[in-house]
């Protein structure tokens, strides 16, 4: 049986990642619907989700710190620290107004995007992480731009 390349993510994880993804895609759709209550109630569950999804992202490197030998203090406090940051930052886009928060997380899933790979680089993560975050924050950072350009 051929082995897989080291930046190949398992199977499981592109389909939960992708899965994942759905309701930024269905609620981003639902922002255009013509019914005004719907397209607001979309806009505002949407911004929800992308809170909790973010959070969800930096608890992963929380785990990670956790199964790691870390060489350091200071890469111990940067690397909690990280994984910290993206729930107080999907809390601060809740506390926007809906527009800004919406464009606050949008940005929050590229800067989260670029420690990842950062994170990769150091083996800090896996190497196929990045692989699979890049288009899955295509995914949602599209999403979130275009309600937020509906709102």
């Amino acid at each position: 049986m051929a082995e897989r390349p080291e930046t190949s993510f398992p199977q499981a994880a592109g389909v939960l990642g992708f899965a994942g993804a759905l309701p930024f895609v269905a609620l981003a759709g639902l922002s255009f619907y013509d019914n005004v209550n719907v397209s607001l109630q979309s806009i505002e569950i949407l911004r929800l989700y992308g809170a909790l999804i973010l959070s969800f992202l930096g608890g992963i490197h929380w785990g990670l710190a956790l199964g790691a030998a870390v060489p350091s203090l200071a890469a111990s406090w940067r690397r909690y620290a990280v994984s910290v940051v993206p729930a107080l930052w999907g809390w601060a886009a809740m506390l926007a107004p809906t527009y800004r928060g919406l464009i606050v997380l949008a940005v929050g899933f590229v800067l989260l995007l670029a420690y990842d790979i950062f994170a990769a680089r150091g083996s800090e993560a896996p190497a196929w992480y990045p692989r699979l975050r890049l288009p899955l924050t295509a995914i949602v950072v599209s999403c979130l731009l275009l309600a937020a350009y509906r709102f």
